[in-house]
């Protein structure tokens, strides 16, 4: 896929206009947004990320364009796991709700600067070394296994990093609008604010170490990489409010993630096999086995999140009749 600096240039310069736009917009007036304010919005971005995907099959043609739709559906599915940790960060640290748009939008700035530090990582990482197809392949094996063993999404938001600046820096727990510091009895104290972005940052670290060798089994160019993690982000505060409880309806998520991230991780071992230059498998030769085309894996995350939200939706149902 050839990308010119102009489409690269372009497409750089339409997100800082849409992040610094947002940020304009809600600076002048912090507010729980409307039900309608959110539909509006997610519709716009999703409408956004659709004709992309047609932009990029027309003018780079099908395969590309299959890629990048499997790879937005993908971190988009991943972003919605997302939404679980920063709904329970933002109850432990009783995050007001009129700062909550706020809070998530720092959350997703720093996201897409994170994930824009392992793409290039991992784009730099394929060129040079072909055999980190299998690490990638085992690490979404095992993130997979872990998703489907662990689906509570037990966290308190008070992660080690957290604890660390607890015990570091000094800290009050009343809140004083947006400020991430005060000044009281001559000394320096962080607020509320402060340890949430701390909270949010370090998941979205995690999250981005999961993220991008899913997508990157997906597609190999950094330039979809880039975007389809760019499209899924900028929904993600209007989706937070807009689905409110029903995500504790999604009861089957991280099973229907763990399916996906299997699938991707036998995807990516079926090809580094193939193009295997290690010498203590087959002698450094290429395996002969079968990959999985795009347009396959195009189908099974599709499947596998329509099934998940049909059964959680049937099993919360029973459940509130029982």
């Amino acid at each position: 896929m050839h990308v010119s600096q102009l489409e690269w240039i372009v497409t750089i310069g339409v997100t800082l206009t849409v992040l610094l736009f947002d940020l304009v917009v809600i600076a002048r007036r912090p507010h729980e947004p409307t039900m309608r304010e959110c539909g509006v919005a997610l519709s716009v971005y999703i409408g956004l990320a659709i004709a992309f995907g047609l932009w990029v099959w027309h003018f780079h043609g099908i395969q590309y364009g299959i890629e990048f739709y499997a790879g937005w559906l993908t971190e988009y599915s991943l972003s919605v796991d997302n939404l679980f940790v920063f709904i329970i960060i933002m109850a432990s640290f009783n995050v007001p709700k009129v700062y909550q748009q706020q809070v998530l939008m720092v959350g997703i700035v720093l996201a897409l600067v994170l994930r824009g530090i392992f793409i290039g990582l991992g784009a730099v990482a394929i060129q040079q070394f072909s055999w980190i197809f299998y690490v990638f392949g085992i690490f979404l094996a095992y993130t997979a296994v872990h998703l489907a063993i662990d689906t509570d999404h037990e966290d308190d938001g008070d992660n080690f990093i957290v604890r660390s600046a607890r015990r570091w820096v000094k800290t009050t727990d009343d809140w004083h609008g947006l400020k991430l510091y005060i000044k009281a009895g001559g000394h320096r104290l962080m607020t509320p604010v402060f340890l949430v972005i701390v909270a949010l940052g370090t998941t979205d670290l995690l999250f981005a170490v999961d993220s991008i060798p899913a997508i990157y089994g997906l597609t190999s160019e950094p330039y979809l990489v880039f975007t389809a993690n760019l499209f899924a982000l900028m929904g993600l505060r209007q989706l937070y409010f807009l689905l409110g409880d029903l995500l504790n309806r999604l009861v089957y998520l991280s099973q229907g993630l763990a399916i996906i991230l299997m699938f991707i991780g036998v995807k990516l071992i079926l090809h580094a096999l193939h193009e295997n230059t290690l010498p203590f498998i087959n002698g450094g030769q290429p395996v002969h086995v079968p990959e999985i085309p795009t347009l396959m894996s195009l189908a099974v995350i599709v499947l596998t999140l329509f099934l998940t939200m049909v059964a959680s939706l049937i099993k919360t149902r029973v459940s509130d009749k029982s």
